[in-house]
This record gives structure tokens, C-alpha cells and sequence, in this order.
């Protein structure tokens, strides 16, 4: 467990090409992320869960018939937090179910690889969801929140 340091005076904002590669260095480094997802009546679920950075896109995956993944395969929609409340990123995107041969050569190894979990193992279903973002936002402080926007509408921000 990391400890956080809480600064009585808090450094700096960082510029925002600082922030994107901030960004996409935990996007590359981090094992897990908080995943959250709604049911059709809006019930909320959130767990963690391994994944994949695999060509601006996040893997994961998860039994079938966990609340995850019936929402991911019913609707879609999904909110991935990273990180602890004084340095966090959030992403919102949409998920697309698919299996173990839908991935392209080399990437159920490089998932299981990196998240040291490999779905293939488990006599029940464990589907993956390419998750693609549409939008994310960073900050660690207050002084950081006014430009916390890094992409929109899938796009990197300049």
C-alpha cells in the first residue's frame, strides 16, 4: 500500500502535455482500475479489475455473469477511475464485448502478461471488453481541476 503525502502548500499545476503523458504512462504502467457500470434501472456497480492498455484502448475482463459484464453487454457505458483522490484520472468510454479469438495475435498473452491473470484458465465464461474512450480527465490538486479536460469526443486535446 502506497502512502499519500498531503502538501499544506500544494505543487504547481502541471502543464498539459505534463498531464497527457502523466496520463499515458499509467495508462501503460497500472494493473488495475476501478470499473463502473449501471444496470437499465441505474443500479450501480464499481470493482476492480485488471486490464490492458492495448493501442489507446482498455481490456478487461470478467465472468459473464457478473453484474460487469451483463451491463457492459447490455449498454455499454463505462467509467474507469485511476489512481487516489489527490493524483486521479477518470475516463468515460464505451465497451465492446468480445472473445478470446476476437483478439488480434499476441494479445490475450500480452493481457494475461501484464495483469499476471489469464481468463483462458477458468472453466466459465470470461469474455473481454475493448473499452474505447471518449473522454478523460486528470488532476492531483485543486489548482489543477480548471484544465483537468485531456480528451473529448475520443480525442486528445491539444
Amino acid at each position: 500500500m502506497t502512502e499519500q503525502t498531503i502538501q499544506a502548500v500544494p505543487a504547481p499545476p502541471r502543464p498539459h502535455e505534463e498531464r497527457i503523458e502523466d496520463t499515458r504512462a499509467r495508462f501503460e504502467n497500472d494493473v488495475d482500475v476501478w470499473v463502473a457500470t449501471a444496470d437499465a434501472d441505474g443500479v450501480p456497480c464499481m470493482v476492480p479489475l485488471s486490464f490492458l492498455w492495448d493501442d489507446g484502448t482498455f481490456l478487461v475482463s470478467t465472468q459473464r455473469t457478473n453484474p460487469t459484464a451483463r451491463n457492459l453487454i447490455a449498454n455499454g457505458r463505462v467509467r474507469l477511475a485511476f489512481g487516489v483522490t489527490r493524483d486521479v484520472v477518470l475516463v468515460e468510454g464505451t465497451a465492446s464485448p468480445l472473445e478470446a479469438a476476437d483478439l488480434a495475435p499476441g494479445v490475450r498473452e500480452a493481457f494475461a502478461a501484464h495483469t499476471g491473470f489469464d481468463p483462458s484458465g477458468y472453466a466459465t465464461p470470461y469474455p473481454y471488453f475493448r473499452i474505447t474512450p471518449e473522454w478523460i480527465q486528470a488532476w492531483r490538486e485543486v489548482n489543477e481541476i480548471a484544465d483537468r479536460q485531456l480528451m473529448t469526443n475520443g480525442r486528445w486535446l491539444p
